[in-house]
């Protein structure tokens, strides 16, 4: 796997949070296909190189499967449409990636117990204004993972244009490779994000807990720039809790 960096409040919370987690536990071997709910830029991007990957997707939006055919037709025989519901059922894990002011309608059941790679951002023009987001007292994956009390979520794909998903990645190893942060609860959850990550051709910086998720949240200076593992840790540390 490619670099994975943590600071070290992140490795303090990681060595907490594995006391409560049963030994053998971690990223499942073969976990090869995706349940992804929302098809919009970021969702059907991360559709495509999954797919290039070898994954099987099964992808879902809200307007219903027969609006996905386009979409299906371009991924082939290893995608197919679904309803959020199917899908999240469907997905060894899942991504959701819909507009932060519908993460309320996201299935609860069918993710129980799942790994889930949260991509939503505040953006209060669309999606109203949320007090406890204004206020630096919640997170957005933090949003999630209360209406998913017995899934895993983890940050991903949040802080980086759509279109450079499939585009911007390099082997391991490469120099100045690109770096994506993720934060999770889930020790298990953060390392899926990371083999992702790797996988899609991203070194992983891991922000530690979802209540230190604000970090790269929108408007902060790691938000959608092209930055290195190091310069990614920089930009975190410099950012402000409310803005």
């Amino acid at each position: 796997m490619g670099g994975v960096t943590e600071s070290p409040r992140c490795a303090r919370v990681t060595r907490r949070n594995l006391r409560n987690i049963r030994a053998g536990d971690g990223v499942p071997p073969h976990m090869t296909t995706i349940g992804i709910i929302g098809a919009g830029h970021i969702g059907s991007q991360v559709a495509r190189k999954a797919v290039e990957l070898g994954y099987d997707v099964v992808v879902s939006n809200s307007r219903g499967p027969e609006t996905l055919a386009g979409l299906m037709a371009e991924l082939g025989t290893r995608a197919r449409a679904a309803t959020p519901a199917e899908a999240a059922a469907a997905g060894d894990f899942v991504v959701v990636t819909v507009p932060l002011r519908s993460y309320q309608d996201i299935p609860v059941e069918p993710l129980a117990g799942k790994i889930v790679i949260d991509t939503n951002n505040y953006y209060w023009e669309r999606d109203g204004r949320i007090p406890e987001l204004d206020k630096g007292e919640a997170t957005t994956s933090g949003l999630l993972q209360k209406h998913l009390p017995t899934s895993k979520v983890a940050k991903g794909f949040n802080h980086i244009m759509a279109k450079e998903i499939g585009t911007d990645g390099t082997p391991a190893g490469s120099a100045n490779r690109r770096a994506l942060a993720t934060a999770s609860d889930y020790p298990e959850a953060a390392e899926l994000v990371a083999k992702l990550y790797d996988e899609f051709g991203f070194d992983t910086v891991n922000i530690g807990p979802l209540d230190e998720s604000w970090r790269v949240e929108r408007d902060r200076p790691a938000y959608v720039i092209r930055q290195n593992a190091a310069e990614l840790k920089d930009n975190l540390a410099k950012a402000t809790r409310t803005i």
